[in-house]
Protein backbone atom coordinates (compact mmCIF):
# COMPACT_ATOMS: atom_id res chain seq x y z
CA UNK A 1 0.00 0.00 0.00
CA UNK A 2 1.27 3.61 -0.80
CA UNK A 3 0.61 5.94 1.51
CA UNK A 4 0.70 9.02 -0.67
CA UNK A 5 -1.92 6.83 -3.12
CA UNK A 6 -4.17 6.46 0.32
CA UNK A 7 -3.67 10.38 0.84
CA UNK A 8 -4.75 11.65 -2.71
CA UNK A 9 -7.40 8.76 -2.34
CA UNK A 10 -9.10 10.68 0.94
CA UNK A 11 -12.57 12.53 0.02
CA UNK A 12 -13.26 15.80 0.92
CA UNK A 13 -14.74 14.74 4.33
CA UNK A 14 -11.90 13.47 5.15
CA UNK A 15 -9.61 16.43 4.34
CA UNK A 16 -12.71 18.86 6.29
CA UNK A 17 -12.73 17.05 9.56
CA UNK A 18 -11.30 18.08 12.60
CA UNK A 19 -9.14 14.70 12.44
CA UNK A 20 -7.24 15.93 9.48
CA UNK A 21 -4.01 15.67 8.52
CA UNK A 22 -4.41 11.95 9.79
CA UNK A 23 -1.35 10.25 11.38
CA UNK A 24 -1.17 7.01 9.14
CA UNK A 25 0.85 4.29 10.01
CA UNK A 26 1.32 0.96 7.58
CA UNK A 27 2.37 -2.13 7.95
CA UNK A 28 3.03 -4.93 6.95
CA UNK A 29 1.61 -7.09 9.37
CA UNK A 30 1.12 -6.33 12.77
CA UNK A 31 -0.24 -8.95 15.83
CA UNK A 32 -3.29 -6.39 15.73
CA UNK A 33 -3.81 -2.94 14.68
CA UNK A 34 -6.01 -2.19 17.76
CA UNK A 35 -3.47 -3.53 20.16
CA UNK A 36 -1.01 -1.82 18.12
CA UNK A 37 -2.69 1.87 18.30
CA UNK A 38 -3.32 1.57 22.23
CA UNK A 39 0.20 0.96 22.63
CA UNK A 40 0.89 3.78 20.64
CA UNK A 41 -1.88 5.94 22.49
CA UNK A 42 -0.34 5.43 25.77
CA UNK A 43 2.87 7.27 24.29
CA UNK A 44 0.58 9.94 23.70
CA UNK A 45 -0.86 9.44 20.22
CA UNK A 46 -3.35 12.48 19.03
CA UNK A 47 -6.79 11.45 17.65
CA UNK A 48 -6.53 11.00 14.10
CA UNK A 49 -4.24 8.39 14.44
CA UNK A 50 -4.33 5.53 11.83
CA UNK A 51 -2.96 2.07 12.44
CA UNK A 52 -3.16 -0.04 9.00
CA UNK A 53 -1.68 -3.38 8.52
CA UNK A 54 -1.90 -5.38 5.39
CA UNK A 55 -2.22 -8.73 7.39
CA UNK A 56 -2.75 -9.65 11.13
CA UNK A 57 -1.31 -12.72 12.99
CA UNK A 58 -3.58 -11.68 16.03
CA UNK A 59 -6.64 -10.00 14.98
CA UNK A 60 -9.86 -10.05 17.05
CA UNK A 61 -13.59 -10.25 16.42
CA UNK A 62 -16.53 -9.82 19.00
CA UNK A 63 -16.52 -11.61 21.78
CA UNK A 64 -12.54 -12.40 21.19
CA UNK A 65 -13.14 -14.48 18.65
CA UNK A 66 -10.09 -14.59 16.02
CA UNK A 67 -10.44 -12.62 12.96
CA UNK A 68 -9.01 -14.01 9.94
CA UNK A 69 -6.87 -10.91 8.68
CA UNK A 70 -4.90 -12.69 5.41
CA UNK A 71 -3.35 -10.26 3.07
CA UNK A 72 -5.71 -8.53 0.71
CA UNK A 73 -8.05 -7.53 3.40
CA UNK A 74 -7.95 -4.27 5.07
CA UNK A 75 -7.21 -4.00 8.65
CA UNK A 76 -7.11 -0.47 10.01
CA UNK A 77 -7.95 1.13 13.60
CA UNK A 78 -8.70 4.74 14.04
CA UNK A 79 -8.33 6.54 17.31
CA UNK A 80 -10.68 9.34 18.49
CA UNK A 81 -11.81 10.63 22.06
CA UNK A 82 -15.63 10.96 22.50
CA UNK A 83 -17.06 12.03 26.04
CA UNK A 84 -19.71 9.40 26.23
CA UNK A 85 -21.52 7.94 29.17
CA UNK A 86 -20.67 4.05 29.15
CA UNK A 87 -23.88 2.94 28.76
CA UNK A 88 -23.31 4.61 25.19
CA UNK A 89 -20.40 2.59 23.83
CA UNK A 90 -22.74 0.27 21.31
CA UNK A 91 -22.96 4.07 19.50
CA UNK A 92 -19.61 4.14 18.33
CA UNK A 93 -20.08 0.54 16.53
CA UNK A 94 -23.16 1.39 15.10
CA UNK A 95 -21.95 5.23 13.84
CA UNK A 96 -18.75 4.02 12.28
CA UNK A 97 -20.62 0.76 10.72
CA UNK A 98 -23.28 2.62 9.31
CA UNK A 99 -20.77 5.67 8.33
CA UNK A 100 -18.83 2.83 5.92
CA UNK A 101 -22.23 1.56 4.93
CA UNK A 102 -22.77 5.06 3.51
CA UNK A 103 -19.86 5.71 2.08
CA UNK A 104 -19.79 2.82 -0.02
CA UNK A 105 -23.31 2.82 -0.86
CA UNK A 106 -22.86 6.37 -2.04
CA UNK A 107 -19.15 5.42 -3.58
CA UNK A 108 -18.83 4.91 -7.66
CA UNK A 109 -19.39 2.37 -8.14
CA UNK A 110 -22.14 2.13 -5.89
CA UNK A 111 -21.81 -1.24 -3.20
CA UNK A 112 -25.16 -1.81 -1.83
CA UNK A 113 -24.35 -2.51 1.60
CA UNK A 114 -26.06 -3.40 4.61
CA UNK A 115 -26.04 -4.09 8.57
CA UNK A 116 -25.92 -6.97 10.69
CA UNK A 117 -26.71 -5.66 14.04
CA UNK A 118 -24.10 -4.45 15.97
CA UNK A 119 -21.31 -5.15 13.98
CA UNK A 120 -21.30 -6.43 10.47
CA UNK A 121 -21.21 -4.81 7.12
CA UNK A 122 -23.68 -7.34 5.09
CA UNK A 123 -23.30 -7.36 1.20
CA UNK A 124 -26.02 -9.67 -0.65
CA UNK A 125 -26.56 -11.46 2.63
CA UNK A 126 -22.87 -12.35 3.13
CA UNK A 127 -20.48 -10.17 5.72
CA UNK A 128 -17.99 -8.25 4.20
CA UNK A 129 -16.72 -6.82 7.09
CA UNK A 130 -16.98 -6.43 11.04
CA UNK A 131 -16.68 -3.28 13.22
CA UNK A 132 -14.58 -3.74 17.45
CA UNK A 133 -14.61 -1.05 18.86
CA UNK A 134 -12.08 -1.00 22.20
CA UNK A 135 -13.27 2.15 25.18
CA UNK A 136 -11.14 3.37 27.94
CA UNK A 137 -12.67 5.29 30.84
CA UNK A 138 -12.02 8.58 32.58
CA UNK A 139 -14.61 10.12 35.87
CA UNK A 140 -17.11 7.99 34.54
CA UNK A 141 -16.67 8.83 31.06
CA UNK A 142 -15.78 7.00 27.39
CA UNK A 143 -12.90 9.35 26.59
CA UNK A 144 -10.95 7.38 24.95
CA UNK A 145 -11.70 4.74 21.74
CA UNK A 146 -10.00 2.71 18.93
CA UNK A 147 -12.31 1.51 16.19
CA UNK A 148 -11.11 -1.38 14.64
CA UNK A 149 -12.58 -2.06 11.27
CA UNK A 150 -11.81 -5.59 8.99
CA UNK A 151 -12.96 -5.65 5.04
CA UNK A 152 -12.87 -8.03 2.53
CA UNK A 153 -11.10 -6.75 -0.68
CA UNK A 154 -9.35 -9.42 -2.15
CA UNK A 155 -8.32 -12.03 1.01
CA UNK A 156 -9.97 -15.29 0.85
CA UNK A 157 -13.47 -15.67 2.50
CA UNK A 158 -15.42 -18.52 4.14
CA UNK A 159 -18.56 -19.37 2.69
CA UNK A 160 -20.44 -16.82 4.72
CA UNK A 161 -18.31 -14.05 3.26
CA UNK A 162 -17.92 -11.78 0.48
CA UNK A 163 -15.07 -9.45 -0.71
CA UNK A 164 -15.49 -6.39 -2.60
CA UNK A 165 -13.40 -7.31 -5.23
CA UNK A 166 -15.44 -10.71 -5.81
CA UNK A 167 -18.80 -8.63 -5.58
CA UNK A 168 -17.51 -6.04 -8.61
CA UNK A 169 -16.24 -9.16 -10.65
CA UNK A 170 -19.68 -11.40 -10.67
CA UNK A 171 -21.48 -7.99 -11.19
CA UNK A 172 -19.28 -7.61 -14.34
CA UNK A 173 -18.49 -3.63 -12.70
CA UNK A 174 -15.15 -2.41 -14.02
CA UNK A 175 -13.54 -0.24 -11.41
CA UNK A 176 -9.86 1.46 -10.84
CA UNK A 177 -10.28 0.65 -6.71
CA UNK A 178 -7.64 -0.90 -4.85
CA UNK A 179 -6.44 -1.35 -1.03
CA UNK A 180 -6.06 2.60 -0.37
CA UNK A 181 -9.47 3.44 -2.62
CA UNK A 182 -11.13 0.83 0.10
CA UNK A 183 -8.67 2.01 2.95
CA UNK A 184 -10.07 5.80 2.28
CA UNK A 185 -13.52 4.93 2.10
CA UNK A 186 -12.98 3.22 5.45
CA UNK A 187 -11.50 6.29 7.06
CA UNK A 188 -14.18 8.74 5.33
CA UNK A 189 -17.25 6.46 7.20
CA UNK A 190 -15.71 5.97 10.27
CA UNK A 191 -15.39 10.15 10.52
CA UNK A 192 -18.81 10.86 8.72
CA UNK A 193 -20.58 8.30 10.80
CA UNK A 194 -18.76 9.87 14.21
CA UNK A 195 -19.48 13.45 13.06
CA UNK A 196 -23.30 12.65 11.82
CA UNK A 197 -24.13 11.02 15.53
CA UNK A 198 -22.10 14.04 17.06
CA UNK A 199 -24.25 16.57 15.27
CA UNK A 200 -27.78 14.97 14.13
CA UNK A 201 -28.47 13.42 17.51
CA UNK A 202 -28.62 9.86 18.79
CA UNK A 203 -31.78 9.78 17.19
CA UNK A 204 -30.74 10.30 13.96
CA UNK A 205 -28.07 7.99 13.77
CA UNK A 206 -30.65 5.16 14.96
CA UNK A 207 -32.94 5.59 12.57
CA UNK A 208 -30.76 5.91 10.02
CA UNK A 209 -29.00 2.45 10.70
CA UNK A 210 -32.16 0.74 11.52
CA UNK A 211 -33.26 1.90 7.46
CA UNK A 212 -29.97 -0.45 6.68
CA UNK A 213 -30.58 -2.70 9.58
CA UNK A 214 -31.21 -6.66 7.42
CA UNK A 215 -32.98 -8.01 10.23
CA UNK A 216 -35.68 -5.13 10.55
CA UNK A 217 -39.20 -6.86 10.89
CA UNK A 218 -37.64 -10.25 11.37
CA UNK A 219 -39.26 -12.94 13.87
CA UNK A 220 -36.15 -14.36 16.39
CA UNK A 221 -36.85 -16.53 19.65
CA UNK A 222 -35.61 -15.45 23.04
CA UNK A 223 -35.25 -17.76 26.09
CA UNK A 224 -38.22 -19.60 24.07
CA UNK A 225 -40.20 -16.88 23.23
CA UNK A 226 -41.03 -15.57 19.99
CA UNK A 227 -40.70 -11.67 19.19
CA UNK A 228 -39.92 -9.86 16.27
CA UNK A 229 -36.98 -7.43 15.65
CA UNK A 230 -38.69 -4.00 15.91
CA UNK A 231 -35.30 -1.84 15.83
CA UNK A 232 -32.40 -0.33 17.74
CA UNK A 233 -32.62 1.13 21.75
CA UNK A 234 -31.26 4.99 22.76
CA UNK A 235 -28.41 2.52 23.84
CA UNK A 236 -27.65 0.68 20.71
CA UNK A 237 -29.19 -2.81 21.89
CA UNK A 238 -31.41 -4.56 19.61
CA UNK A 239 -35.33 -3.51 20.06
CA UNK A 240 -37.74 -6.99 20.22
CA UNK A 241 -41.24 -7.23 20.75
CA UNK A 242 -42.87 -10.35 21.97
CA UNK A 243 -45.55 -11.92 21.08
CA UNK A 244 -48.59 -12.22 23.27
CA UNK A 245 -49.17 -15.33 25.14
CA UNK A 246 -51.79 -17.28 27.56
CA UNK A 247 -50.23 -15.67 30.37
CA UNK A 248 -49.41 -11.97 29.44
CA UNK A 249 -49.55 -9.35 26.55
CA UNK A 250 -46.70 -8.55 24.11
CA UNK A 251 -43.96 -6.58 25.37
CA UNK A 252 -40.85 -4.89 24.28
CA UNK A 253 -37.33 -6.04 25.32
CA UNK A 254 -34.02 -4.53 24.50
CA UNK A 255 -30.87 -7.00 24.14
CA UNK A 256 -27.25 -6.86 24.58
CA UNK A 257 -25.17 -8.49 21.98
CA UNK A 258 -24.35 -11.99 22.38
CA UNK A 259 -27.89 -12.71 23.67
CA UNK A 260 -29.04 -14.33 20.44
CA UNK A 261 -27.58 -15.06 17.46
CA UNK A 262 -28.67 -13.60 14.32
CA UNK A 263 -27.74 -15.70 11.11
CA UNK A 264 -27.20 -13.68 7.43
CA UNK A 265 -30.35 -13.52 5.22
CA UNK A 266 -30.46 -12.42 1.17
Amino acid sequence: MNPQTLEQALSPVVQNSPFYPLDIRIFQQLPSTNQTLWEWVEQGAKPGTVAIALAQNSGKGQWGRQWQSSPGGLYLSFFLTPDLAPENSLLLTLCSAWGIAQSLRQSQPEVPVQLKWPNDLVLEGRKLGGILTETRLSQGKITKAVIGVGLNWTNPVPETGISLASWLEENDIQSTWNLETVSAIALEGIISGYQYAMQKGIDSLLSACEQLLIHLGHPVTVNGSPGIIIGISPTGQLRVRLEPTNFQTSSEIDLNPGTISLGYIK
